[in-house]
């Protein structure tokens, strides 16, 4: 990644990876991402806030290069996982002196993680600072969101919020700053749909304790920087409220086209209704896109095909995702087939224990669905759509 100048003496110098297409070996990544490292030169002292993914330690390393660093004086580490933290290691050996600047608990990941030595380490806490002649790095604590170490670095001066993780996108682009808002604001609920919603209680607090600092930038460790930061922030604020839309969601997998026949039957009930619905076909669809769809939605269905006894390991999986995001779901109702029985709604209403949405009245079909069987699906539907306009969903 080219060095760009983000205000006067702060740069970033971090790295772009356009290919990547899977973060944690887990998360989809359609638009690749960044990793964002910003190095800040001040009167008397020089500060690195992050740094890369390993994979991209060379750039970072040439980019100090060629700003001619001759000392480092902190590399500021807000959060200790190897995308923001892994070339901590490569940047202590260019620069001996320097020391890692970070919380006690990050400390501790660091330590366990990269095996870098304690004494290299100044440890701050929650809103305590350090100088760098004429610019101020002031620390405070955002634990979980995502991990329980993390923080944000405040640059007084010049009203920068370095944010971490907190407000970031998978995005690459050689743009510094946002300049199409709407394309990363849809990243950005990826990414938080995909990593920050089951910590919605924590966010909550931890943007109350941001935004009472005065600031007009926020940079994270991932994606563009914000110079117009509210748009992100009125985006979080309405991701993490109890609000919900009038939608249903329908993940669902099926192997001879019973449950799928169910789906659809379901997919146009809903919508005769004034339901907006998004299906998605397990066997198909980007998980990280099902992830966006219940960040907002009220309901989900869950259609499976019975293998053996159980529900089809592509549902269950959905379902284990599900319960790990935790969304806000009022919602929750199982439908499908089966050969000859099973435990198909013992098994996928275990797997969602830690939701708290209302489990309504599953429809399960022997074989193909016959009428009775289209009939619980109308009382499903009309049960919905009940209850999305108690909730006045539905004018």
């Amino acid at each position: 990644m080219a060095i760009q100048l983000l205000v006067k003496d702060v740069f970033s110098i971090g790295s772009r990876d356009w290919d990547r297409r899977l973060f944690d070996e887990l998360i989809p990544l359609p638009d690749g991402t960044s990793y964002n490292s910003y190095l800040i030169k001040g009167s008397e002292r020089t500060a690195l806030i992050d740094t890369v993914d390993p994979v991209k330690k060379n750039e970072l390393i040439n980019n100090v290069k060629q700003l001619n660093i001759q000392k480092l004086d902190y590399v500021i580490s807000n959060h200790a996982e190897q995308d923001h933290s892994g070339a901590i290691p490569d940047i202590l050996e260019l620069y001996p002196d320097c020391k890692v600047v970070t919380n006690s608990k990050c400390k501790e990941f660091l330590i366990d993680h990269l095996l870098i030595p304690e004494n290299r380490f100044i440890k701050k806490e929650d809103g305590e600072s350090i100088s760098l002649g004429n610019k101020t790095l002031e620390f405070y604590l955002t634990p979980w969101v995502h991990w329980p170490e993390t923080m944000v670095t405040y640059l007084k001066e010049d009203k920068i919020l370095f944010s971490c993780d907190f407000f970031g996108s998978h995005f690459a682009t050689s743009d510094l700053f946002v300049t199409d808002k709407y394309k990363v604001i849809s990243d950005a609920k990826r990414y938080y749909a995909e990593i920050m919603m089951p910590f919605r209680t924590q966010i909550k607090k931890n943007i109350e304790k941001i935004t009472k600092l005065d600031f007009n930038f926020i940079a994270p460790s991932h994606g563009p920087v914000y110079d117009n930061p509210e748009i992100i922030i009125d985006a979080y604020k309405d991701w993490i409220s109890d609000r919900t839309d009038n939608t249903v969601i329908i993940p669902y997998i099926s192997m001879h086209g019973s449950t799928e026949y169910m789906a659809n039957y379901l997919l146009d009930s809903l919508i005769a209704k004034g339901i907006n619905v998004k299906p998605f076909n397990l066997s198909k669809t980007d998980l990280g896109e099902l992830a966006m769809s219940l960040v907002d939605s009220t309901t989900l269905l869950l259609g499976t095909s019975t293998v053996l006894v159980g529900p089809h390991p592509a549902a269950l999986y959905a379902t284990v995702l599900v319960n790990a995001l935790k969304p806000k779901l009022k919602y929750i109702s199982i439908f499908g087939s089966y050969g000859w029985g099973g435990k198909t709604v013992e098994m996928i209403q275990a797997n969602l224990n830690r939701l708290n949405a209302e489990i309504l009245a599953p429809v399960l079909s022997k074989g193909h669905p016959r009428k009775e069987d289209l009939d619980l699906l109308d009382k499903l539907a009309n049960q919905v759509y009940e209850k999305h306009k108690e909730l006045n969903l539905i004018k």
